[in-house]
This record gives structure tokens, sequence and C-alpha cells, in this order.
């Protein structure tokens, strides 16, 4: 079989990006919010129906940007089934991360194990949107304003998702999107905080260029992580395909479900079967029961990358089990997490990808099973 790998980014013709860069050549601007910067930003507002988006140089520079602008410190709560981005943007920030478990229905966070774990020091909720699945934002809303905490979303998966007609994107005080090359949208490199409160502006802005808000004031201490204009003319050109990109998505993941559906021990999930949910279908990720299919997780990514099938055993180990979280948080009881780390698989996702490429995938899953 030809290599499938599990991502594959998606490139606009190359004439409408080489139209925006045009532009770029005649400017002689290349960063500092320049006009593409901005004519992004004020279209991805209108996309997602956001009040704010700040664009910012990558996804995990957006999330330190959020942290240090809401003023976190002390405890946040977060999910230990997540990318290490997530985590690290906390930890450095001198923020101690305490770990929920996550719902074994979505691997999101669990709602209803967060109440115990807040503390004196709890200054926030960071949930992840994991695959794009939405977490229970009414429930989490609820106990964040019951203790008057912040509640930042991870939504980097989320692009193009909505709940009861509204953006992922657009729930909690923040949230934070990746527009990495991986990505369902990209900008090569990207990202973006939305929020709906335009005092927020201010300090984001500022912690994303140095501290800077004038020539003679320098009052915060800020990094870098200001998107550049070729990010941008990447992004605009991207824009237009995303609705057609999620389609084509949407009807891989219907075939690999028929695929294997009868697959005893391979369990998939259904997001936009919840009331009022409209899926992305950035990810297709499968648990592997042994018990039940016959071989563990890893024998059968093993087996598929032997075939020259890619896939990703995302996320494993998860974040508790890194070596440089490992000391303070081994102990931390979380079957859910750990029991999803073991299984999970992301099978190959792409535009481009063949259906019959899907079904010879799946082909060789089922040739593993009992």
């Amino acid at each position: 079989m030809e290599q499938v790998f599990v991502t594959r980014p998606f490139l606009p013709p190359k004439e409408e990006f080489d139209e925006y860069c045009r532009g770029i050549w005649e400017r002689d601007q290349l960063t500092n919010n320049g006009p593409l910067v901005q004519e992004l930003a004020e279209k991805l507002e209108r996309y997602l129906g956001a009040g704010q988006v700040n664009l910012m140089v990558n996804g995990h520079q957006a999330l330190d940007v959020a942290i240090k602008g809401l003023g976190l410190s002390g405890e946040v709560i977060t999910t230990p089934f997540t990318f290490a981005s997530t985590t690290h943007a906390l930890t450095l920030n001198g923020i101690k991360p305490v770990f929920c478990d996550i719902r074994e229905s979505d691997l999101t966070m669990d709602p209803d194990k967060i109440e115990p774990l807040i503390t004196e020091k709890t200054s926030a909720i960071l949930p992840v949107h994991v695959y794009g699945h939405a977490c229970d934002v009414e429930k989490i809303d609820a106990i964040a304003k019951k203790y008057g905490l912040k509640v930042i979303y991870d939504a980097a998966h989320t692009f193009g998702a909505k709940k009861n007609g509204r953006a992922l994107a657009c729930y909690g005080d923040v949230s934070m999107l990746s527009f990495h090359a991986t990505k369902l949208y990209h900008t090569i490199e990207g990202g973006a905080l939305v929020y709906e409160k335009e005092s927020y502006t201010r300090l984001f802005n500022a912690y994303k260029n140095f501290g800077i808000e004038g020539e003679e004031h320098v009052d915060l201490i800020g990094g870098n992580a200001k998107m550049n204009e070729f990010q941008a003319a990447m992004g605009l050109a991207n824009l237009p395909y995303v609705d057609s990109l999620i389609e084509e998505r949407r009807k891989i993941t219907l075939c690999y479900r028929e695929q294997l559906e009868k697959v005893p021990g391979v369990r998939f999930f259904e997001p936009e079967s919840q009331p009022g949910i409209e899926h992305n279908y950035a990810y297709f990720p499968i648990l592997i029961e042994k018990e039940k299919f016959g071989v563990d997780r890893d024998t059968v990514y093993t087996k598929l990358k032997e075939k020259n099938i890619f896939t990703r055993r995302y996320f494993w180990p998860v974040v508790p089990d890194f070596g440089c979280y490992r000391e303070e948080h081994e102990k931390d009881f979380l079957p859910v997490t750990r029991k999803a780390g073991a299984e999970v698989l992301c099978l190959p996702i792409y535009n481009g990808l063949s259906l019959q490429l899907v079904k010879d995938i799946a082909s060789e899953i089922r040739r593993m099973a009992i």
C-alpha cells in the first residue's frame, strides 16, 4: 500500500495564495498587525460569529497570552487528556495544573468531577474540546460562576464546529484556536484568541508584543506572539474552502463508521448525534478494547505501520505520565484518562483521502480482530 499518513495539510490553489502575497511585496509590511492580519481577523469574526478574534503566531503562544491577560495564578483545573501545550502553558506561567478526569462518552473533561478539585488557590478551569467534541459548556459555566472562576477553552480542534448554532470557539471567557498546518483550517502556523469582552484586547495586544503599549510605555512583561502577513495570506486563501473541507471529511468519517461498526472491540464517536451539535470531522479517533478485539492498540498501531498506514496514538502517554509531570501526578486517580490513553488510535483523515483507501485501512483493522 502507498504511504498513508494520519493527516496532510490542505493547500489552496497557488494562484490564490500568490495574489495575497503580491500585495505583501507591494506594501513591504511583513508583520506588526499588517493589513492582511487585520482582514483575516475581521473575516474570522464574521465566520465564527465572534465579538473579537485576536490573531497570534501559534496556538501555544495564544494560550500563554490568555493566561497572562486574565491574570491567572495558583491552580488551574484542566484535563490530563490533551496535547502537551495545554499543560505546559500553565506550568511555564508558574501555575499548578490540577487534573480532572474525563468522560468515557466523549473524552472531554467530566464536569461532575470538577468541584471536589476546587481550592482557595483555584483561579480558572481550562477544558479541551478534544477532537472537536463539545465539552459540557453549560455545566462548566455554572461551576465557574458559582466559584468566581475564569474559563479558558482549548478549542484547538474546533474550527467549524458549533453547539446550538454558536461556534464552539465562542464559549468561555476566552477560547484558544490553533491554525497549525495539521489542522482542518490552517495559516501554516498560527492561532487566535476568541472572546467577547473588548476590554481584554488591550492586555492581549500588549502581552503578544513584548508588553509594548506605545513608544514610551512598556508596563507589562510580554513576549512576541504576533501573526505575520504570510500566515494571514494563507489563512485568507484557505478560509473560503472550510465548509467544503468539512463536508469531504464527513463523507470519509461515515465511510470509516460503516466499515468498522460491526468490529468487536472497536469504539468510535458520533458527536453530531447529540442535540444541537454540528461536528467538524477534524479527527477520526477509535478506541481498541483488547479483551473484545483480540490484540491491544499498540499491536494495531505497529501492524498498520508495517503496511505503510501511519496512525497516531493521540494522546499517549497522557500528560500526568510525561517525565516532567510524573513525579507529582503519577498517583492521580484518573482511570478514564489512562484507559483512553492506552486504547485510543487516530486513523488517517485528510482532504483528498480516497474512500477506497479508507476501506483498505478499515479492512486491515478488521483482519486483526478476533
